[in-house]
């Protein structure tokens, strides 16, 4: 199944973080923070203007992005983690 955005929605699948620390300590799920990167997996079409064209997203699918702690709708499928965002919500690109 792929995703199909609206308007200047994204989707990231999300990269979670090891689930040791670097000493050996394993985290129980408890301990761990929400990701704050994933990997865009689906873009909408663009915000839609006063004017009636679309705005052009700044994110592609494929990029390694990073966005707010609480941003975001976090959904599982097929056993993986994704969050839908407005594209505002993200920050930056990882390249």
């Amino acid at each position: 199944m792929t995703f199909k955005p609206l308007s200047d929605k994204v989707v990231v699948e999300l990269i979670e973080e090891d689930e040791k620390t670097s000493a050996g300590i394993i985290l129980p799920d408890t301990a761990k923070k929400r990701p704050q990167e994933g990997i865009v997996v689906a873009v909408g079409p663009g915000r839609l203007l006063k004017n009636g064209e679309r705005a052009p997203m700044s994110v592609q699918v494929g990029q390694r992005v990073v966005f707010s702690k609480y941003a975001g709708n976090e959904f599982e499928y097929d056993g993986k983690k994704y969050l839908i965002l407005d594209e505002d919500q993200i920050f930056a690109i990882r390249e």
